[in-house]
């Protein structure tokens, strides 16, 4: 209701000044009251969260879980001084020392969590579950402003999809910039909701954690997410054609779907990225796995890799490393063509292809810089678009 001021008006010079104090008081509160009339109503996704973050505060408090232990409290973990005593330890990278070293611990503390993230009475569709480093800033906010949108909440209905971005501590290549990174970290975490942080150093030897401890991390707080999508901070996806893909699947069986890879052999030559020694996988080919750069998972397949995860030693490659785990939970991965971790290309063509027309028929693109990103969507999303025949594409 608009304020209203109620006066009593004198025939007198007396009461001219009462009069114009008066006046001057309504016209501030009407001018007070007009202005939240016109004040823009919140975002979907921002009541969205809002009323998540109101639910979970209207919960009762959780009690700890014996198997949860990315607590404050959790115990540093110490090198294993035994690793110097491995056949030729002495001539492997210092990289591979240290990761042999360090290789049995595998719970670290949790520097950012987003409690509210899979908060309400409705499952989770999908969880977008995107590996991201703590500099690496401009990618996030274009997958916010872009793909990784959230959507289906209780006001607008629909398929309920959420994001988290999964990073570690900054690396020591970032040592002069580390107080920077983590405040930036830590404002997104307050800003946005959406940063799972936990302190180890985020390296390319590291990315198995994160892995490992997103698992935990479902587990705990999100164990009815119906899919899960690990990928790269680097890649376009076309969610609503994720969704589709999902709708003809079941949260209860089985599914491990990405770019298969089948027969890759551990690269030996030291100076390489990949560079596995016989010390860490002494066989001839990994088991078959899905590119790391994206991967959907079903939910019974999440709590299937992380019974099995604990019966898997630690590896640096942390593709192959899932693989293993499902190898040893007995299930397989499967392919799928709309997913493209190594990029889009036109037969007869040397470079990858950026026409959306393509894009529009695909789930996942690797290889992406932010600007690319969101040149993609926009294109996509353009109601001029028009795409008169099929693409072959390879």
């Amino acid at each position: 209701m608009a304020p209203v001021c109620l006066f009593s008006l004198k025939h007198s010079r007396s009461g001219y000044p009462k009069i114009l104090g008066c006046l001057l008081v309504c016209m501030s509160l009407l001018a007070l009251y007009l202005r939240t009339l016109q004040a823009p109503p919140p975002s979907p996704e921002e009541a969205e969260a809002a009323e998540d973050k109101k639910w979970v505060k209207r919960q009762p408090a959780a009690q700890p879980s014996l198997q949860w232990e990315f607590l404050p409290s959790v115990p540093v973990c110490v090198a294993n001084a035994s690793a110097n005593a491995t056949a030729g330890f002495a001539e492997l990278p210092p990289r591979i020392q240290d990761f042999l070293r360090y290789r049995h611990c595998l719970h670290f503390p949790q520097l950012h969590d987003a409690p509210a993230k899979c908060a309400g009475h409705r499952k989770v569709a999908l969880l977008l579950a995107v590996k991201s480093a703590p500099a690496h800033y401009e990618r996030r906010e274009l997958i916010r402003r872009t793909w990784g949108r959230e959507r289906g909440g209780a006001r607008s209905g629909g398929a309920r999809v959420r994001r988290l971005f999964l990073l570690g501590a900054p690396p020591p290549e970032d040592a002069e910039r580390a107080g920077q990174l983590e405040a930036l970290v830590a404002l997104e975490a307050r800003e946005h909701g959406d940063m799972l942080q936990w302190d180890f150093a985020d390296t390319f030897l590291n990315l198995t954690l994160k892995h490992l401890h997103l698992l935990d991390w479902l587990a705990e707080r999100c164990p009815g997410a119906r899919f899960v999508l690990s990928c790269d901070d680097d890649v376009f996806v076309h969610t609503s054609n994720m969704l589709h893909f999902l709708n003809t699947q079941s949260p209860d069986r089985h599914l491990f779907a990405g770019q298969l890879m089948q027969g890759s052999v551990p690269i030996r030559h030291s100076g390489s990225k990949y560079f596995v020694p016989p010390q860490l996988f002494a066989g001839q080919a990994y088991p078959v796995y899905c590119s790391g750069g994206g991967f959907l998972m079903s939910r019974h397949t999440v709590h299937a890799l992380r019974a099995a995860a604990r019966n898997v030693p630690l590896f640096p490659i942390d593709d192959a490393y899932m693989g293993m785990c499902l190898e040893r939970a007995g299930l397989r991965p499967s392919g799928h063509n709309g997913i493209r971790p190594f990029g889009v290309q036109v037969p007869g063509s040397h470079k990858a292809s950026f026409d959306p027309c393509i894009f529009r028929e695909l789930l996942l693109v690797h290889r992406f810089a932010p600007y690319e990103m969101l040149l993609m969507w926009e294109a996509l999303h353009d109601p001029r678009l028009k795409c008169e025949r099929k693409h072959l594409i390879s």
